[in-house]
């Protein structure tokens, strides 16, 4: 006996103001066990009641304790976790609420949205020691034996073909070598991106600048990802992997995984 499960990840930029956008239709359309989003931009005393009915099922937040109106992402699951964790245990990195860890028994699921690099020399060292600690974090829960699923805004795009103009940004953070070598490393350890698995020459992005028309020329970023341990591939449980253009309201839109899980996960 198994059971199909979908995951959606999006980030939102700014949970209240894609409220007033079609969120509710977009997640109905979505209709995912398990629905994460990023950058809420919120703090917990903002969160309402309509906001912890999204999805019909148990909400999980974290929130920066060091600025309002920033980062935050939350977690709307249909089945309950185990338990719930709101950091990597490193308060530089736990403080700024990016991090979901939620585990499902058999699978750790992480939710997380990166930090973007491009507004300083310091804060591009601060995303890939954020990277350094999720990829260590990651790799001791793999040591233990459990298969691991991660999800969110990675704020990179991997290779050439995960944006429109690669060669322009080479130079940017969100392209530079040296985020991308962090990526090589994440697969080469045994993650494996899920999307690329299924559409491994397919050109689809998941980010648009606001400018310049970006999203209608569709002039894009893949930096939304689902990355899965490969244990997962190899016992079959990943089933498919998608980007759901069609869906608005933010400057990125969802991506979607789908799992088909034996009745022992549930």
């Amino acid at each position: 006996m198994s059971r199909n499960i979908k995951l959606i990840s999006w980030n939102v930029n700014g949970l209240r103001a894609a409220l007033k956008k079609d969120f509710f239709q977009s997640v109905e359309k979505c209709d995912a066990q398990i629905f994460s989003v990023q950058e809420t931009k919120m703090q917990e005393s903002q969160v309402t009641d309509e906001m912890r009915a999204i999805n019909g099922g148990h909400d999980y937040w974290s929130f920066s304790t060091v600025k309002k109106g920033y980062s935050g992402v939350a977690t709307f699951s249909r089945i309950e976790p185990e338990s719930v964790r709101h950091g990597f245990g490193i308060e530089e990195f736990d403080q700024e609420g990016r991090i979901l860890e939620m585990d499902y028994g058999d699978f750790v699921f992480f939710n997380i949205y990166y930090p973007n690099g491009q507004q300083s020399d310091e804060r591009l060292d601060y995303k890939l020691r954020f990277y350094d600690a999720f990829f260590d974090r990651a790799q001791e829960l793999r040591k233990e034996g459990r298969s691991v699923i991660a999800t969110g805004d990675f704020n990179t795009a991997h290779n050439a073909i995960d944006l429109k103009n690669d060669k322009a940004n080479e130079k940017y953070s969100g392209y530079l070598r040296i985020e991308r070598d962090w990526l090589d490393k994440f697969t080469a350890a045994g993650f494996v991106d899920t999307f690329r698995h299924f559409h491994p020459e397919e050109e689809k992005y998941s980010w648009w600048s606001y400018r310049m028309n970006a999203r209608a020329n569709n002039t894009g970023w893949r930096i939304d990802y689902f990355f899965v341990s490969q244990d997962m591939i190899d016992k079959g449980y990943v089933k498919s992997a998608w980007i759901d253009n069609e869906i608005y309201g933010s400057d990125h839109c969802p991506v979607g995984l789908e799992l088909e899980l034996p009745m022992k996960f549930f």
